[in-house]
């Protein structure tokens, strides 16, 4: 295996894990925290000391110069706002009305708007049918495995906040295809003001739409402060730099399957570690999933 597909995978395989995990993290955090100020601190704090760290470094290297171009950065801020501003928050506010196997389900749209955007603002080249019918599946197994649909009635289907979960899934894809074409500052610069500028978004979105927010803070515990520390440090820091990295390296339709293999990792670890259980649907439901993945990677292939 060349090294650049060794990478590919490592860094395919990290983003799978570690947002897969992140899953629990939320989960924890939402307890306290309104979603969309969660959802901003994360990114706001995290971004703040990832700045902090590397350009400690460059300094200590004697690099120059310490911060990117103007350029650069603005390159980073539009990104950070498609990804973490618009398409995080779009996610965030959803919770607060919709359940979140029907979120999870409209999140899974990803790789359609991936491939559908591309062919026809990027790459221009048409989805080879093992891509198309890898989508297909992995939405199949998304819908089995979360079963979104039970026990729903007419007060769970609230529309707009569906529409802002695709809009946020087509802004994600975007911002995610436009990336790799952008002058983007060094990686972990980019990371840390993507997540900046998504974090700044994403309070003021916040200060609108959750009154009184800031007075849970006053309220967080132990578990919250350590949730929303592997949320910054793992979740952020390690599994949005790997996510970076595959958009300028990887082709985009495979980068989006994550949206269809974390939630198998966050059921899998809350039968772990929650003791919630594990059906043979699940396992049935996980299988589809992956094999629309491995048709998603062998279109790749295919259409070289």
């Amino acid at each position: 295996m060349k090294k650049t597909s060794f990478l590919v995978y490592l860094n395919l395989t990290i983003v799978y894990l570690v947002w897969g995990s992140t899953f629990l993290g939320v989960r924890y955090t939402l307890e306290v925290l309104p979603p969309i100020l969660s959802s901003s601190l994360r990114f706001l704090v995290g971004g703040a000391i990832l700045l902090l760290i590397t350009t400690t470094w460059r300094l200590a290297k004697g690099m120059r110069p310490l911060l990117p171009k103007w350029r650069q950065t603005l390159s980073a801020v539009q990104v950070g706002i498609m990804l973490v501003g618009i398409g995080n928050t779009a996610l965030s506010y959803a919770i607060k009305f919709m359940p979140t196997g029907l979120v999870a389900l409209l999140v899974a749209t990803l790789p359609i708007w991936t491939v559908v955007l591309d062919f026809t603002f990027f790459s221009k080249l048409q989805p080879h049918k093992f891509t198309v019918t890898g989508i297909l599946l992995g939405i199949l197994g998304i819908t089995a495995l979360l079963n979104p649909f039970a026990g729903l009635d007419a007060s769970d289907l609230v529309w707009y906040p569906a529409v802002l979960v695709l809009i946020g899934s087509a802004s994600w894809a975007l911002g995610s295809l436009r990336a790799p074409h952008l002058s983007m500052p060094p990686a972990l610069q980019s990371t840390a003001i993507q997540m900046l500028s998504g974090g700044v978004f994403a309070l003021l979105i916040s200060s609108f739409t959750e009154l009184s927010a800031w007075e849970s803070i006053a309220q967080m515990n132990l578990k919250t402060y350590l949730a929303m520390g592997y949320l910054i440090f793992i979740g952020s820091f390690l599994g949005y730099s790997s996510y970076n990295w595959l958009m300028r390296n990887a082709p985009p339709a495979l980068v989006s399957t994550y949206a269809y293999v974390n939630p198998i990792v966050a059921i899998i670890l809350g039968w772990l570690f929650l003791n919630e259980s594990l059906s043979r649907q699940n396992l049935i439901a996980s299988a589809v999933i992956l094999s629309g993945v491995v048709l998603i990677t062998l279109g790749r292939r295919m259409s070289r």
